[in-house]
């Protein structure tokens, strides 16, 4: 009796690994990825940047088989927009997407796109971007360590919000009490223009149009509401007076360790996202204009001519040649026209 006891749980046993794998589930633990790329950013997750990027990191996964691995740390996780540059540098993390102002601080040349009133719409903007302009900025962010993709993330043209007047023309910005970035390139071109810049930090901003430091500033018109700045304000004139865009920079040691099908996989879903990216943010930007209609803003369209001639006027074009250099102004102006 105890011998077939015996035999009865010994063919038991033998046939257990069978059942477990006919009858239930198995535990596959799946394999790490050869690659890890941390990326950091300033926005929200429910920006078109991070949903966009997120889409372009599981593309990235899935074709690459899950060799390659891109974690997204969204909304100053990391660090401000100054620290995570450096980071991106150094190694501590491999991709960030600075704005064109914020990079040129590595790269001068990275602020060409900011040249007050140079682009009439967004035709203009990509044609320059993602041609000639877009490439000699991206050789000299190589020169500073940064690869980059080819096509840059939008983040809109700024627009001028105020309390005391709309912005038809050059001569309404005179004595105009205005808040800008830290931006050596902005405060000259509103200095160019009549007003008075101040620069402050962008926390401060509602407060000081609010206390009237200031009567006026100039963003994006998503920010405009986000930041409900419309309660403070009283015109918001869609003056289109610089453009910016995010560069989707990474660590140059970084890139060139990935094997090159993984750098292929990588450019394309991240280039193909740009695209989506910049539609999202077109919509974002019609929308707004409804929007702060809506909420009391009165809404007005100057025409650039005036702006222009008095920059001219002010050598602002010209001095801003000078620092970037005849073979990067050639560029820009082969696309915007005569600035200068």
């Amino acid at each position: 009796m105890t011998n077939l006891v015996r035999r009865s749980l010994l063919r038991a046993a033998a046939a257990a690994p069978v059942a477990g794998a006919l009858g239930f589930p198995a535990i596959v633990r799946a394999a790490a990825p050869q690659y890890v790329f941390k990326y950091g950013n300033n926005l929200p997750l429910t920006h078109p940047l991070n949903v966009r990027a997120k889409e372009a990191a599981d593309q990235v996964k899935e074709q690459s088989k899950g060799r390659m691995e891109i974690r997204i740390f969204p909304n100053n996780q990391l660090g401000g927009d100054t620290d995570m540059l450096a980071q991106v540098r150094s190694g501590g993390i491999e991709m960030f997407t600075p704005s064109a102002l914020v990079v040129s601080t590595l790269a001068p040349v990275a602020a060409i796109n900011a040249i007050g009133f140079a682009f009439n719409d967004y035709s203009q903007v990509w044609s320059a971007m993602d041609g000639k302009v877009g490439a000699y900025v991206r050789a000299a962010m190589a020169k500073a360590g940064l690869e980059s993709f080819e096509k840059m993330w939008d983040n809109g043209f700024r627009e001028t919000t105020s309390s005391s007047r709309a912005i038809a023309n050059a001569s309404d910005m005179r004595g105009l009490k205005i808040r800008v970035p830290v931006s050596p390139l902005s405060i000259d071109m509103f200095k160019g223009l009549g007003a008075a810049p101040t620069s402050l930090q962008f926390s401060e901003v509602y407060s000081s149009l609010q206390t009237h430091i200031v009567d006026a500033q100039e963003n994006p018109l998503p920010i405009v509401q986000v930041a409900k700045l419309y309660e403070v304000q009283k015109y918001c004139s869609l003056t289109n007076h610089i453009w910016d865009g995010f560069w989707f920079v990474l660590n140059q040691r970084a890139w060139q360790k990935l094997p090159k099908e993984l750098q292929g996989i990588t450019s394309d879903a991240f280039n193909q996202a740009a695209l989506r990216q910049r539609d999202d943010v077109r919509k974002l930007n019609d929308a707004a204009v409804a929007d702060l209609q809506g909420k009391g803003l009165s809404i007005n369209r100057p025409s650039p001519d005036t702006f222009r001639a008095a920059l001219r006027q002010a050598n602002f074009y010209s001095d801003w040649k000078g620092r970037f250099g005849n073979e990067a102004w050639s560029l820009l102006e082969s696309y915007t026209g005569k600035l200068a």
